[in-house]
């Protein structure tokens, strides 16, 4: 069975920096593309970053220069690590694999970032 747990989200002032973490198992994820989508309430799902298996990144345009996305394919996982955080930030963060058109095959549960004024 395929699963990506996400870790590391919670609590945090802005201007603060947390590191997401999202370890795949069940099968290897080395030729896939993963990324990083998050959910505020009230809003729609939103892309926030994605890395090719050779490295390559894209970032949404809200988070260039302050989230880094990176991965060790050794050990299916991928990160995001988010500096500089703003309350605009606050959201539930979803780990993805393999993007097919709009969407992604793979997703996981979630994990949450709060934000604080």
């Amino acid at each position: 069975q395929v699963q990506l747990v996400e870790s590391g989200g919670g609590l945090v002032q802005t201007g603060g920096s947390l590191r997401l973490s999202c370890a795949a198992s069940g099968r290897t994820f080395t030729t896939y593309p993963m990324g990083w989508l998050r959910q505020a309430p009230g809003k729609e799902r939103e892309f926030v970053a994605l890395i090719t298996w050779s490295g390559s990144t894209t970032y949404a345009d809200s988070v260039k220069g302050r989230f880094t996305i990176s991965r060790a394919n050794a050990k299916n996982t991928v990160y995001l690590q988010m500096n500089s955080l703003k309350p605009d930030d606050t959201a539930v963060y979803y780990c993805a694999a393999d993007p097919v058109g709009s969407t992604w095959s793979y997703w996981g549960q979630g994990t949450q970032v709060t934000v604080s004024s």
